[in-house]
């Protein structure tokens, strides 16, 4: 109980009563206290978990961070690779597009320079085109003149038949003598001359397969020689004689005259020759079988070398009848109408004597120049011959009518009474008859039916075979070409009697059937040409 004696507060205060109070704010503060401890506690422990969570939400959010940096870096990287990726192949677009717009635009400037390059070109080439004409006008007209000597012999049969006798014959003259032999006396004249030409009558071959004819003439290969020897430089092989073994014999003498140099020309085989820088065309036309027949063939080969650039042409006729001292009407239709078709000399053979002279339109027809170098009898009853020589002037305006001829009268052989082979100019008193036959035969050619023919030469040649041109560098040769004034022995023999046992002297004209001509239309087959040894 309570101590009711205790002193009681002055001025009525009561002590219990403030113990109480003092009690229930002790307790009210201890409540206080501890509900504020609690709350602190729970605080605390608030602030700890929230400084955990914090912690761990740090600690997550510093993983995720470096998760999401690590990913930004990755994400980066391959953006910045794939930049440069894209900033690469721009760059090599660019770059090409660049080389391309180089290049194209450099191959603009080169195909315009090669276009202005091109039209400056062709403006130079049109100008020079311009220009040349003029030039070549200008040149031609200004070209210097030049003269060619021309010299053509008849027949020359370097070979023998296989029925003559060896020691007469022509292959023991070349086995004995050599190739210099036969053109020995002759030759300085070629020498001087320009261009020689003659009538190769027979064949250069190996060949057993003799035509079935009369007489067939063959030699080696080798004796082609005899023309280089000679100095002869072209032939014509379009004659009665050229296939006399068949066609592999003229293949094989066609082929030796090639290997000697020597050019050839005869049927549809022209020739055109460089001489002096003057070409030279040769037609060789043989007319024995189908005599006018052969006109558009004269025709067409005279247009051919005038189309391959000849500025003189020359056409070789084997033409006409053996011993005939005057042409025929084919001889003289064929001759003028070679000269009609723009020939400059026209000359012939096979009649083995001489025939005239005509001078045509102010050009010649030599109708027959006889034999030559004849290995086909060693014995004939005429061995009267010549080489004609005609000396050309060509100027800037063509062949100039100047007729420049030399006659040099030759015998077949250099010995009396028989054949060795061996043409030799004539002298003295020979030489006159020789030239007064040619000029009578000449003067017996019927003038030809036209205005513009002067008939038949006025002179074969002058008294004095110097007097011919100065231009005439061979002219005369060595040979002594003066006339004389008796022609009383124009048509005299100049041989002894044929040697009988070594000829078929029956009169056997004809032809073979067979024919060798490029058209089939001409024939070669004529023999009597080396059977008749009688007078003429």
């Amino acid at each position: 109980m309570p101590n009711d004696n205790r002193r009681r507060p002055v001025h009525g205060h009561d002590p219990e009563h403030a113990r109480q109070e003092a009690l229930r704010a002790r307790e009210t503060l201890q409540q206080r206290s501890g509900r504020e401890g609690a709350r602190q506690h729970r605080t605390a422990s608030s602030g700890t978990s929230r400084q955990v969570s914090s912690a761990a939400d740090r600690h997550s959010s510093s993983h995720n961070s470096a998760a999401s940096r690590r990913k930004a870096i990755s994400h980066n990287s391959r953006y910045q690779q794939v930049r440069r990726q894209k900033m690469l192949l721009a760059g090599g677009g660019i770059l090409l597009v660049l080389l391309l717009v180089i290049i194209f635009s450099a191959r603009a400037c080169s195909s315009r320079k090669a276009a202005e390059a091109a039209a400056l070109q062709k403006a130079q080439a049109e100008a020079e085109a311009k220009k040349a004409p003029a030039e070549a006008a200008a040149a031609e007209a200004a070209k210097e003149p030049v003269s060619l000597t021309i010299s053509v012999v008849g027949d020359c049969t370097l070979g023998t038949d296989e029925t003559f006798d060896y020691d007469t014959g022509f292959t023991a003259y070349y086995d004995n003598n050599g190739k210099d032999y036969f053109f020995k006396n002759v030759k300085s004249i070629f020498e001087a001359d320009d261009l020689t030409i003659a009538n190769f009558e027979g064949t250069l071959t190996d060949s057993d397969t003799r035509e079935d004819k009369t007489f067939a003439f063959k030699a080696p290969a080798e004796y082609a020689q005899i023309l280089n020897s000679g100095s002869v430089e072209a032939v014509n092989t379009a004659n009665n004689h050229s296939h006399d073994y068949g066609d592999q014999s003229y293949t094989d003498t066609m082929t030796a005259l090639d290997n000697a140099g020597i050019t050839h020309f005869g049927y549809d085989d022209t020739a055109v020759m460089n001489i002096k820088g003057i070409k030279v065309g040769l037609v060789g036309i043989y007319e024995l079988n189908d005599h006018l027949g052969r006109e558009q063939q004269l025709k067409d080969n005279i247009a051919k070398v005038k189309k391959d650039g000849a500025e003189l042409v020359i056409v070789i006729f084997h033409w006409g009848n053996e011993t005939e001292t005057v042409p025929d009407t084919n001889q003289m239709t064929l001759g003028r109408l070679a000269i009609d078709e723009g020939a400059d000399l026209v000359c012939g053979h096979h009649p083995h004597v001489l025939q005239g002279i005509e001078t045509y339109k102010g050009k010649n027809i030599v109708y027959s120049l006889g034999n030559f170098c004849f290995g086909g009898n060693s014995s004939p009853s005429d061995m009267d011959t010549m080489i004609f020589q005609q000396t050309f002037t060509i100027t800037s305006e063509g062949v100039q009518a100047d007729n420049v001829t030399n006659i040099i009268p030759c015998s077949i052989s250099s010995a009396d009474g028989y054949n060795n082979y061996q043409p030799t100019p004539a002298t003295d008193d020979e030489a006159t008859r020789i030239k007064a036959k040619i000029q009578e035969r000449s003067a017996a050619i019927p003038a030809a039916d036209s205005s513009a023919s002067s008939g038949t030469t006025e002179s074969t040649d002058s008294s004095d075979s110097n007097s011919t041109d100065s231009t005439d560098s061979g002219s005369s040769g060595s040979a002594d070409v003066s006339d004389g004034t008796d022609s009383s022995d124009s048509v005299s023999d100049n041989s002894a009697s044929s040697d009988e046992s070594d000829y078929d002297t029956s009169s056997d004209d004809t032809s073979d059937d067979e024919d060798y001509s490029s058209d089939d239309d001409s024939n070669y087959g004529d023999d009597s040409d080396f059977t008749d040894d009688s007078e003429e």
